[in-house]
């Protein structure tokens, strides 16, 4: 326990706990978040590194080898329940994860050393003050971020479409309706507003990887944002099977033409 104590997550949460005003359950786990069945059908509930539930919130912090192949901590040689090595089972549970958390209505925020004072090696510095106004941020962002996902994901489903699981673990929804597919990228309101479409196009753009004319990629925004991503015309929207969506203060949402 005392080297979890002592770790860059436990440092992390602490941080969080300092701007949410509430202490998190640490290594939670939820009856519904599941691992696969081991060789006598068990399944282990998977922890997550902190929950707030006055905030309904859950964060992961999410070191290098969630991101990079680091040997030490995938073991190759060794085959997990899945069947696959601890590396590929680390992604294939962080994927489960970012589906199932927002799933069953709760805010994920995923946070790397990349996103707070670290060194190369993804070891973090421990400058609270830089770290913990980086923190207020995406934590804020992610609030309102988790609204606009959440309200395009009830319009989708009274439309018909049904989400599943990403096909890319960076998505943050795909829903299927028939033979139609929509991948999804989703953003909050953001001081930012040209700077983050531009980088949501370019996420987009990224995950065209069919070419089947009946997958289609929508970008989601809050009304702040309508204005930034309309800078891109209708017509080339149109050829790349961009659909953009806003997503108003009340939770509606509308399709913008083309």
């Amino acid at each position: 326990m005392g080297a979890r104590d002592d770790s860059d997550e436990a440092y992390v949460i602490g941080l969080c706990n300092q701007v949410l005003g509430e202490t998190a359950l640490t290594q939670h786990r939820f009856d519904w978040l599941l691992g696969d069945p081991g060789a006598g059908g068990r399944q282990v509930r998977l922890p997550v590194d902190a929950y707030w539930p006055g905030h309904q919130l859950v964060v992961e912090y999410r070191e290098i080898q969630h991101d990079q192949s680091v040997p030490h901590f995938d073991k190759p040689d060794r085959l997990t329940v899945s069947g696959v090595h601890r590396g590929e089972q680390r992604a294939l549970y962080d994927a489960r994860r970012e589906a199932e958390i927002p799933a069953h209505g709760l805010r994920l925020v995923v946070v790397r050393p990349a996103d707070l004072d670290a060194n190369g090696r993804g070891r973090l510095r421990r400058n609270a003050k830089a770290d913990l106004a980086v923190l207020r941020r995406l934590l804020d962002r992610a609030g309102d971020e988790d609204r606009v996902t959440d309200a395009f994901r009830t319009w989708l489903l009274a439309e018909g479409w049904t989400p599943v699981e990403p096909t890319d673990r960076w998505t943050d929804l795909e829903a299927v309706r028939g033979e139609e597919r929509l991948i999804c990228e989703a953003k909050g309101r953001t001081s930012e507003k040209g700077i983050d479409a531009d980088i949501a196009y370019g996420q987009l753009l990224r995950r065209m990887t069919s070419q089947d004319a009946r997958t289609r990629y929508a970008l989601v925004v809050p009304s702040s944002s309508v204005k930034a991503v309309e800078r891109v015309p209708g017509h080339v929207r149109d050829l790349l099977r961009i659909e953009v969506y806003e997503v108003t203060d009340d939770h509606r949402v509308r399709r913008l033409p083309a």
